[in-house]
């Protein structure tokens, strides 16, 4: 390397003047020479070289270990020692001040040249390396992202002050401590401990992410929701050097969530809201309006109107009457669910007797629009029901299948005790329009009702009650259906 200058430090005054002399035929500069390690300093201070050599036997108070250590703490100067011989303690010494090099006496000038360059470039590289640290040491302090370094026993080797603000620890007490005892995490719903990403990157050499709900215990005992990633420290192919953490704080993130999620409830709940007046005055205004035709017809036609006129009339208001009394009853039932005050009290009934009785009572009511045919598959049907409640459960799902039905359509009720079990069964399965399948899932919601029966009237209250009339027993109810070919509602009753 051309014009590179290099001090000579040597107390054999031959033997110095000899190795400058080497060094001006390679093309170097040599900016001086001493002889003891205290003007080596001194040189070294006021002529800035680029290289020193330096042999390690001096005479004087300083031998050239201690002035090469001097030099390079002070300037970083590359030293490359010069020796005859040395003991085992000499070399020993040598070696803590991280020489660049060792020129072994007598060496010709190519010997000289390959040290002077091997030096020089085991320096730049040392610089390079460090400048390359010193950079990335600033990046990872200045990510908002917490970062903790691990080695490949899972030892911390470097946490940067995000990571520091978050975990609550300074990296100078985790220097060296096992990661699982610095980064515990947890389950945000369940609170339970999870594997600790460190372990699991070392076991499956492999990146891996934390689950959607993890929360970071931190060293004073606050809970904090965080996402991670953890990647291995790759030396060479399949060799761990260690694992490197980076995680962020989730906290504004989750409060954002949490409130866009409130505000989007509220949002359906004034929907429901409006869509529950809205269907609740339809439903009343209806019945009223046929109570205020037929009173106004009677009062209009006073005794003009014949017998069966007025009976006509007057079974229109009876209906209507009927209509309105049974949206209050829901509308009270639902009121009383909703506060916890629904009661379930069983008492020893019939369950065929009572299935044929509402049977044949609402078919009189509906006058046989759709023939019901109800079969009992079981002997014993005695059973611990709620009869209230269980009129509450057929009133619905019948007047539902009958809704929706045509009216040539027959609606099948099946009822069946399993004793072993003990359970009844009840099936209730009409031909009707059917439900899509995207409003399966939300049938049992208040106020819901399918896409597909808009234009028929109803309040989306009569599933909700089955419902809770089924809960109330402890039972389930589920359903099967499928567009224009009918459904089937299935109720379990414990017996």
């Amino acid at each position: 390397m051309d014009h590179v200058k290099i001090l000579v430090v040597e107390d054999e005054v031959i033997v110095a003047r000899t190795i400058a002399n080497q060094l001006n035929q390679l093309g170097y500069i040599v900016t001086g020479k001493a002889s003891s390690g205290e003007v080596a300093i001194a040189k070294a201070l006021e002529t800035k070289p680029q290289l020193v050599l330096m042999d390690i036997i001096l005479k004087g108070n300083m031998d050239g270990i201690t002035a090469a250590a001097s030099i390079r703490e002070q300037l970083d100067i590359p030293v490359v020692f010069l020796t005859a011989y040395g003991d085992d303690k000499t070399l020993q010494r040598a070696k803590l001040t991280q020489p660049f090099g060792y020129v072994v006496k007598p060496f010709t000038s190519k010997d000289l040249r390959i040290a002077v360059e091997i030096g020089l470039l085991k320096h730049q590289l040392e610089q390079d390396l460090r400048e390359s640290r010193d950079k990335l040491a600033t990046l990872l302090n200045s990510m908002s992202d917490a970062v903790i370094a691990t080695d490949e026993q899972a030892k911390v080797t470097f946490m940067n002050p995000a990571a520091e603000l978050l975990t609550g620890w300074k990296q100078a007490d985790v220097q060296g401590k096992d990661i699982s005892k610095i980064f515990n995490i947890v389950d945000e719903i369940t609170d339970t401990a999870l594997e600790n990403p460190v372990l699991k990157v070392l076991r499956e050499k492999k990146v891996v992410y934390l689950s959607e709900f993890t929360s970071l215990i931190t060293r004073n005992g606050q809970k904090i929701p965080i996402g991670d990633s953890a990647s291995p420290i790759m030396r060479r192919p399949d060799n761990i050097d260690g694992v490197v953490i980076v995680f962020w704080d989730l906290s504004e993130r989750r409060q954002t969530e949490l409130l866009e999620k409130a505000l989007n409830q509220e949002r359906e709940l004034n929907n429901l809201k409006s869509l529950f007046i809205s269907t609740v005055s339809h439903d009343f205004r209806n019945p009223l309006t046929v109570i205020q035709t037929a009173v106004e017809l009677i009062e209009i036609k006073g005794d003009s109107l014949t017998p069966a006129k007025r009976s006509t009339y007057i079974q229109r208001i009876k209906v209507a009457v009927e209509s309105m009394k049974q949206l209050m009853e829901d509308l009270l039932f639902m009121g009383r669910s909703d506060v916890g005050k629904l009661e379930c009290h069983p008492h020893l009934i019939n369950l065929e007797q009572v299935c044929k009785e509402f049977i044949a009572e609402f078919s009189l009511i509906t006058n046989d629009e759709n023939k019901i045919i109800f079969t009992c598959h079981s002997e014993r049907t005695d059973a611990l029901i709620d009869e209230k409640l269980l009129h509450y459960i057929l009133i619905n799902l019948v007047s539902n299948a009958v809704k929706y039905s045509p009216k040539d359509k027959n609606i099948q009720v099946d009822l069946t005790c399993d004793v072993i079990k003990k359970v009844a069964i009840l099936q209730i399965q009409d031909q009707g329009i059917g439900i899509p399948e995207a409003d399966q899932k939300r049938l049992f919601e208040s106020f819901y009702r399918a896409s597909n029966v808009e234009s028929i009237q109803g309040t989306g209250l009569g599933l909700v009650i089955v419902k809770r009339c089924v809960e109330a027993h402890q039972g389930e109810i589920s359903v099967t259906s499928q567009v224009g070919f009918g459904t089937t509602f299935r109720v379990t009753l414990p017996l």
